[in-house]
């Protein structure tokens, strides 16, 4: 396990987006409004996509978790524009 200075930038970015996320979904549950929910769900997604990054590259480096990193940063960018569609179309 490295714990150099890429390390902690990826777990920073990790603690970073779970932060606005629970931020957000808290918020979110106190008003109701839409679109704050629409980015909860975003940044949850990125908060998982940091999580694969950190396995992939520092704790689990024999391990590709590529096509999962992908797939969690296509959701979350998906679900936010997604969220900003149907608000525009309310």
């Amino acid at each position: 396990m490295s714990l150099g200075a890429p390390a902690l930038v990826y777990g920073l970015c990790l603690v970073t987006s779970a932060i606005c996320a629970a931020l957000l979904i808290r918020t979110w549950r106190r008003t109701r409004q839409p679109l704050l929910m629409w980015s909860a769900g975003c940044f949850s997604l990125l908060a998982l996509n940091a999580a694969f990054v950190v396995l992939d590259m520092v704790l689990l480096v024999g391990i590709d978790f590529t096509l999962a990193r992908i797939a969690t940063s296509f959701a979350a960018v998906s679900v936010l524009i997604y969220g900003f569609i149907w608000e525009v179309d309310r």
